[in-house]
């Protein structure tokens, strides 16, 4: 009975180490995804730099019209020049509003819904999907691609 109670309790045990574990790496990613937004909206190329691979690409996924849809890709430089050389005038916040992480070892995807604020009006929302792998400095985003719809946002 002894040994029964003591397999149950180490089962139970390791259980909820694991348990942890993830909820840990997955507050790791939702960190490394809000540092990368702080740096979007702040303009902080360095802060960006921070959380991402030197690979990074933006893809983005959306319809022209009511029949052709559309890829567009955006590599690491392209992006952050767009960033960080934006108007002035033009106030960027995408609020993100929930977050589904799954984690394989040293990969993960964030589910991530939003919505897209110019100039405190909206502007679209979506999803983004980021990729990441977990490097020697902590976890990097690989690769995000957004959807964006201006209807249907609920």
């Amino acid at each position: 009975m002894k040994k029964k109670f003591l397999l149950l309790f180490i089962l139970i045990f390791s259980l909820t180490n694991c348990i942890n574990a993830q909820t840990e790496e997955q507050k790791k990613i939702e960190k490394t995804i809000t540092l990368f937004f702080e740096g979007f909206h702040k303009r902080d190329s360095l802060k960006i730099k921070s959380v991402i691979s030197e690979n990074f690409t933006l893809q983005s996924a959306y319809k022209l019209n009511d029949t052709t849809s559309t890829l567009q890709s955006t590599n690491l430089n392209d992006f952050l020049y767009k960033v960080v050389n934006r108007n002035l005038n033009n106030k960027w916040e995408e609020k993100l509003l929930s977050f589904n992480i799954n984690i394989d070892g040293t990969l993960a995807n964030a589910w991530v819904k939003y919505e897209f604020w110019l100039n405190d009006e909206f502007s679209h929302c979506g999803v983004n999907s980021f990729h990441l792998y977990l490097s020697d400095y902590g976890w990097k985003i690989i690769q995000l691609v957004d959807s964006r719809r201006k209807n249907n946002c609920n």
